[in-house]
């Protein structure tokens, strides 16, 4: 897929972790630290071992937060 057929972040239902720390504007590092202290969490879904992050639902939690 050429770069012009992408599906923007913001169209995207999930994302992987480098693109979850692109459009949230947090480090991959805090990120992964997040998953694997919460891997149970409703935002998170694994994929083998790919993980990937439910864009809506972070976007609640995030919402529903006041640190991270």
């Amino acid at each position: 897929m050429n770069r012009e057929n992408k599906v923007p972040l913001w169209h995207k239902y999930m994302l992987t972790i480098s693109e979850a720390s692109e459009y949230f504007n947090i480090g991959e590092k805090k990120l992964r630290q997040m998953v694997q202290e919460d891997s149970t969490a409703d935002f998170i879904l694994n994929n083998g071992v790919k993980v990937l992050i439910k864009r809506v639902k972070f976007e609640q939690y995030i919402d529903e937060t006041c640190s991270i």
